[in-house]
C-alpha cells in the first residue's frame, strides 16, 4: 500500500495528525472447531493480519473514523472525518498491536479489526510491510452490525451462537443442533452451570479461552 501523498482531514471527537492508510485486518468471523477437540478455523477467514502505513506519526483514538480508500483496492482503508460520505467506521477502541492475531481482543460490537503500521522511507505500505503500531477495533458507521452478539460475524462474545462444530452463525437461522455461547473459559469446569455443551479448542497462541461454553438456543 502506498502512504498517503496528503494529510487526511481531522474526524470529529478525535485525535490529532491521522495520517494513516488502513488495510482490512481479517481477524474477525471467529467460527471455531471443539469435547471433541475442534480445529480453530477462525484463523482461516478472521486471523490473516495486514498491514497499514501510520503516515508521519499520526495515531489512532477513540471515536476516530476510517473508510475504504480507493487507492488502495481492494483492501485498503484511510483515515476520514467522521462526517464525510467516505468515513464506514468508528474506532471502539485503540489497542497495541500484536504478531498473534487470536491475542487481539476487542469489544462486543466491534464489526472489523484493523491493524495500523508505520512505514518509514520510501516502504510502499503493502500488505506485510512496516511496523505494526495499533490494533483498530471498529464498529460501522451504518445499521449493519456483524458484529453484534448473535448477529453472525465478528469476534466470538457471550450471546453468540455456534453450530455443533463451533463455527459461529447467526442466531436468527440457528437450527435444532446449534448452541448459545454462555462463556467463553480456559477450563470446562470454569462453565456455567447451564452449560450443555463444552467445547474444547485446539491451542492457539495468544488466544484468552480455551472452552466455548454451550447451552440452549
Amino acid at each position: 500500500m502506498t502512504q498517503p501523498g496528503s494529510t487526511p482531514t481531522r474526524p470529529r471527537r478525535g485525535a490529532g495528525c491521522l495520517q494513516s492508510v488502513l488495510v482490512l485486518a481479517v481477524i474477525l468471523g471467529l467460527g471455531f472447531g471443539a469435547s471433541k477437540i475442534f480445529g480453530d478455523e477462525s484463523s482461516k477467514s478472521s486471523s490473516s493480519s495486514s498491514s497499514a502505513s501510520d503516515g508521519k506519526g499520526g495515531s489512532w483514538e477513540i471515536g476516530d473514523c476510517g473508510g475504504p480508500d480507493p487507492d488502495n483496492k481492494p483492501d485498503g482503508y484511510r483515515a476520514f472525518d467522521c462526517d464525510e460520505s467516505g468515513a464506514t467506521f468508528e474506532a471502539l477502541e485503540v489497542k497495541s498491536a500484536s504478531i498473534l492475531p487470536n491475542a487481539i481482543q476487542c469489544p462486543a460490537g466491534t464489526d472489523l479489526i484493523i491493524q495500523v503500521s508505520r512505514v518509514f522511507g520510501s516502504g510502499d505500505g503493502k500488505k506485510g510491510s512496516g511496523i505494526p503500531t495499533n490494533t483498530v477495533c471498529g464498529r460501522n458507521l451504518s445499521g449493519e452490525h456483524p458484529g453484534d452478539a448473535g448477529a453472525g460475524g465478528g469476534q466470538l462474545v457471550e450471546g453468540d451462537c455456534v453450530s455443533a462444530s463451533a463455527r459461529e452463525i447467526a442466531c436468527a437461522s440457528a437450527g435444532p443442533d446449534a448452541f448459545k455461547v454462555l462463556g467463553l473459559v480456559k477450563e470446562k469446569t470454569d462453565c456455567p452451570g447451564a452449560t450443555t455443551e463444552p467445547m474444547q479448542l485446539m491451542m492457539a497462541l495468544g488466544r484468552p479461552y480455551s472452552v466455548i461454553c454451550g447451552g440452549e438456543v
